[in-house]
C-alpha cells in the first residue's frame, strides 16, 4: 500500500549554483525511477546550517512530496545515500 511522505534533501551547491535546477530535477527523477510518484517539488532556498557540517557552512534545502510503498522509501533512501550531491535527507508519513 503506498502512503504520502514528504522528504526534506539537503543538496550540496558547491560550485554548482547555475545547475541547481538540474540537480532538483535529477533528484525527482531518482525518486521516481524506484517506483514513487513524485507529486510536488518546493523549493526552500539556501540556509545556513547551525554547526559546520562536512565543513559545509550552508546547503540548499528542497521538499519533496511524493507517494510511495515502504520498500520503495528505502530503496529512494539508498539510492539518494550514494548521490554525492545529496549533503542530508529526511522523511516523514504524512497524514491524509
Amino acid at each position: 500500500m503506498k502512503k504520502k511522505y514528504e522528504g526534506v534533501i539537503v543538496l550540496d551547491m558547491r560550485g554548482k549554483e547555475e545547475a541547481i535546477d538540474d540537480m532538483i530535477s535529477g533528484i525527482g527523477r531518482e525518486i521516481e525511477e524506484t517506483g514513487a510518484k513524485l507529486e510536488q517539488i518546493d523549493q526552500l532556498g539556501k540556509k545556513e546550517f547551525a554547526y559546520n557540517a562536512r565543513h559545509m557552512a550552508e546547503g540548499f534545502y528542497v521538499n519533496y512530496m511524493f507517494e510511495a510503498a515502504a520498500g520503495e522509501l528505502n530503496e529512494v533512501r539508498e539510492k539518494l545515500k550514494a548521490n554525492d550531491q545529496v549533503v542530508m535527507q529526511h522523511y516523514q508519513k504524512l497524514k491524509v
